[in-house]
């Protein structure tokens, strides 16, 4: 059984994610919903793709779970951007993306972080004592139920041995960013989050990198909805360019699209 609140929040957030999209929506030519580690990079693209275009680009940035329920009620989105391939999958199933628009377009690293003061030392192997590195703190991770880059965690996790030992101290964000802010703020000592939130915060470092053989590989897929209307190809095609894929190298993805 599910816990109330959580599943209140959720539908809070949804809620919200719903109502800024939508009104966003009429004055925007392209809506795009992308997940909350691509926020920086996002509106960097963004801005210079409408400096060139003229074109109003709008951006809806929130956990890949959280905007792909909101495309399936008719959010009027006109490009997702997923974290994971799941949630992707989840909405070309239903007919709900134009699935020949699909691409692959980045990939990512996990890893653990901390504050930058800490001087926390770890080696993330196998049965490495992750429990103990917290020092009786917690662990924030995204939502490991929903949200792509805690599914990553705790697949990691449990590939490696260290899952039971801190199951029971995580604290749940809704999106990889509010995991990262917990340990940026020194509300959590240690944190699970992509190479590339890590580098966007200053107030934490990189204190691990999980094996890439412990978690399914970390692709951002895009396509564009059903619905979409056709200046959004423009943008589609131009998150593959050179000049967007200089800033999401910069921002450290690794860029999957020629």
């Amino acid at each position: 059984m599910g816990c109330p609140l959580k599943q209140l929040k959720q539908a809070v957030l949804a809620a919200l994610v719903l109502l800024y999209a939508s009104a966003g929506a009429y004055a925007a030519d392209i809506t795009v919903f992308g997940a909350s580690s691509l926020t920086d990079a996002l509106k960097e693209i963004a801005a210079d793709y409408q400096k060139e275009s003229g074109k109003t680009v709008t951006l809806s940035l929130a956990a890949s779970s959280v905007l792909a329920r909101q495309i399936e009620n008719s959010s009027g989105a006109d490009i997702f951007i997923s974290a994971d391939l799941d949630w992707m999958d989840y909405l070309d199933n239903k007919g709900l993306i134009a699935h020949d628009s699909r691409t692959n377009l980045l990939g990512n690293r996990l890893v653990l972080v901390a504050a930058s003061d800490s001087a926390t030392s770890i080696t993330i192997a196998p049965h490495f004592d992750l429990a103990g590195a917290l020092k009786g703190g917690r662990l924030a991770i995204a939502d490991p139920d929903s949200v792509p880059a805690g599914k990553y965690g705790r697949t990691s996790l449990i590939s490696l041995g260290a899952w039971n030992g801190v199951v029971d101290r995580l604290v749940n964000a809704e999106n990889v960013r509010v995991a990262l802010e917990y340990v940026a703020r020194g509300e959590a000592p240690l944190g699970i989050v992509y190479e590339t939130d890590a580098k966007a915060e200053p107030r934490v470092k990189v204190v691990g990198v999980f094996p890439e053989n412990s978690h399914q590989p970390i692709l951002y897929p895009a396509a564009l909805t059903k619905d979409a209307k056709s200046d959004a190809k423009g943008f589609l095609a131009y998150l593959a360019s050179p000049t967007a894929s200089a800033v999401f190298r910069k921002d450290g993805f690794s860029v999957l699209t020629k």
